[in-house]
């Protein structure tokens, strides 16, 4: 599945707080940090870009994918 080349840092922090239950708890300059618990602690770091590289992108999904134990196409099948 080929990711998307217009997404927005903060576009995918919303998508990460709503539908896999992150949330931001701290900003560090241009980059939002989230964190989940459930089903194990993670913390995420999000740029908060106009647009994100693809690699960064690439590494943010399959970092959660990781997190979540689910497949990085489910993630991106909810962009």
């Amino acid at each position: 599945m080929k990711l998307p080349r217009d997404l927005s840092g903060v576009a995918l922090a919303k998508l990460l707080c709503k539908h896999f239950g992150y949330r931001q708890v701290n900003q560090e300059g241009s980059h939002m940090i989230l964190q989940t618990d459930t089903p194990r602690s993670h913390r995420l770091s999000v740029p908060a870009h106009p647009a994100l590289r693809p690699g960064t992108l690439n590494a943010i999904l399959r970092a959660v994918a990781d997190a979540k134990g689910i497949e990085k196409a489910d993630i991106l099948n909810r962009l």
